[in-house]
This record gives structure tokens, sequence and C-alpha cells, in this order.
């Protein structure tokens, strides 16, 4: 008798990528998918904590999946992704003992690294492949659970992207989207390897300085070239690590998407200090100006948080101001949440009242997205 999973992915394409490499993982222990969650054996329940409304829904499924673990005294519910690595790097080991806690019948807690970039992904889509090229992040924005929960930033090897780009292509795939927490600085980890040394990496200048060295416009030239891939994108970029070069690789290729996701947070230099990120308005505006004036038919969608720990009535008008100046095409704008073990959680307050954080997110949802509806 064959047995059966079912995967249920929460958050972002990244953990839909996973979500691809599980689904081999279990097929190769004999599993077969099941269509419906109810035909399952195992439930695998790929978990996203960005945001408190993320992980709330979570329990909320868990709560839901008693009946049926009552039901079926078999049934395996195994829960891993962002949750499950946050718990696991928690050396305190309070949340790990919270998620017990709050999920109870949970059989397993699996950690994404265990199942790494070691399996091929069993992808639904047979023509539009997520790529991932890198994990983790080293940027650690104070209101932000991603260095905690998948760790600091890995790049995979550059030849095993470039293979399986070409092995996509070969199959019949004509578009790929390049994932990482942090695109952009793909290969930073990798450049000071003997092996890379025939590379010439690129080095943003930010703040009068020069940051850290990046391969990912080289990386995203030599997959341009791929014959049969027609349409490249990548997600998601940070403004202090896009260079010139970067920009010159998405001018000079017309099958790189001119659909750039470039996420500002705030428009409001006391809160980007706040959020530690590395740019001031000006800068991210800069870099706007040479972005449109050198890439054709370009839009810029972005990501804004409202209602950040101490954000005033100016400071918002600032973000206003910002993004009447850009003119977005789409934002993802969400509302403040506090997120354990970092920086914001430890030295500020949530003090911006929901009410408030509600009423920005409406003026800014009616500014750039319902306009285009």
């Amino acid at each position: 008798m064959n047995l059966k999973y079912f995967i249920q992915t929460f958050g972002c394409a990244q953990n839909t990528a996973d979500s691809e490499r599980i689904s081999t993982y279990f097929e190769e222990k004999g599993y077969k998918k099941a269509e419906r969650i109810e035909e399952a054996d195992s439930i695998i329940i790929n978990t996203c904590m960005v945001r408190e409304m993320a992980e709330n829904r979570v329990y909320g499924l868990i709560n839901n999946l008693s009946k049926l673990k009552i039901k079926n005294s078999k049934l395996k519910i195994i829960v891993t992704g962002c949750m499950v690595g946050m718990a696991f790097r928690d050396t305190s080991g309070r949340f790990l003992k919270i998620l017990k806690k709050k999920m109870p019948i949970v059989d397993q807690f699996l950690s994404i690294e265990e199942i790494g970039f070691n399996y091929l992904p069993l992808r639904n889509d047979k023509l539009h492949a997520l790529v991932p090229i890198s994990s983790g992040c080293n940027n650690f924005c104070t209101y932000c659970v991603v260095p905690f929960a998948r760790g600091r930033e890995k790049s995979r090897p550059y030849e095993k992207i470039i293979k399986e780009c070409k092995d996509l292509a070969e199959s019949g795939y004509k578009k790929i989207t390049l994932l990482g927490m942090n695109v952009n600085s793909y290969g930073a980890d990798l450049v000071m390897n003997k092996n890379y040394q025939r590379f010439k990496p690129t080095y943003v200048k930010h703040l009068g300085r020069l940051r850290i060295p990046t391969l990912f416009p080289s990386l995203l030239r030599e997959i341009s070239k791929i014959k049969g891939i027609e349409f490249i994108n990548f997600i998601s970029s940070n403004p202090w690590d896009f260079s010139d070069e970067l920009i010159d690789v998405i001018a000079q290729n017309c099958n790189i998407s001119r659909n750039i996701h470039l996420p500002v947070q705030s428009g409001s230099n006391s809160v980007l200090r706040r959020m530690n990120r590395w740019y001031t308005r000006e800068e991210y505006l800069v870099l706007v100006e040479k972005l449109k004036s050198k890439i054709k038919d370009i839009k810029l969608s972005t990501d804004i948080i409202v209602g950040f720990c101490g954000e005033t009535e100016e400071e918002f008008n600032e973000t206003v101001d910002l993004v009447k100046k850009v003119n977005f095409y789409k934002a993802y704008i969400a509302k403040y949440s506090d997120r354990p073990l970092t920086a914001a959680h430890i030295a500020w307050k949530d003090d911006v009242p929901p009410k408030e954080k509600k009423k920005r997110f409406r003026i800014l949802e009616e500014m750039i997205n319902k306009k285009r509806r």
C-alpha cells in the first residue's frame, strides 16, 4: 500500500521552492502525492513567520488537523520551514517549547537544512521554474526575523546554478525566477575561494565606501545567454547592493524582466535608520532615477512597512511623498508586526496603535494598488 503525503505551504516564493524539494524527499521514501489533505498519511506544513498573522495561520491549521488526527491515529503531522528554523536557532530553547505547547499533535519538527539542495525539485509548473541561488540573510534589519529563521546567507555554487538553468531550458522551461533573500549580494561568500578567482566581482559603492563583492551581475548575464530561456526574473533585491553593472546587465538583455522589485520599507531617513536599512531616501531616489534612465519600460514594485516602532505622522508622510515621486506599479504593504529575537523587539515598543496602522495601510493601498484595478 502506497503512503501519501500532502504539503501545505505558507509564505514566500522561497518556501514554495523549498516545498518542491520536500516533495522529492518524500517521493524517494516511497510516498505518493495526495490530491487532498484528507487523503494523506503524512501532512507537511511549510511555515512562515515573517509576520504574526502568518504564524497564527499555521496554529489555526494545526488546530483544524486535530480532528483528522482523532479519526486517523496513524496520521503523521510534520512541521518545517521558518518557524522550525527559528526554534532550532533559538539557543534558549524557549521558542521550541512554545511551538510544542501550541502544537501538541505535531509528530516531527523538520529543519529545511536537513533537505537542503540535495534533492532536485518536483515542479508542478512545466514552463516556469523557481531557482534558489542563495539561502539566509546577513542584513539583520531590525524588524526582520529571516536571519534567525533561515540563518546567515549562503550562496549556492555558481556552476550548479548555471547547470540547473541549462537543464531546465533543455527540458522545455521558458521562464526562470532566481530566488534569494537578497539576490543581488549573491556570491559574497564565494569570491574568496580560489575556484572563483576567474570571476571579476562587482563592488557596490554605498555611502562613499565599497561594500561587499557580488557575483550576481555575472550570474545573471550568463543565465540570460542560455538558449531557450525567454524570461528571467529575480526576487528580492536590496537597494544598497544594486550596482551600476547590474543595471547595465538588465538593460542589455531583453529577456530579463523589466518589472524590478526594490523594497524601500520606508521613505523616512529616521525610520530607515531604526530599521537598519543601509540607505537614505535620497540614495534610493537616485537609484530609481538610474534604473528609469537606463532600462526602457521599467516598472518598480516595492515592500513598505507602516506603523514601525515610533513612526510619527510626519515620518509616514515622508513615505507618502516618496511613493508619489517613484510611482510604484505595485506594493506589498504590511502593518508592522513585532517579531521575537529581532532588534526592534528588544529595543523598542510596538507603539503605533492598530487603528493608526490600518489607516496608514489604507492610504498607501489606495495610492499604489487600487489605482491599477
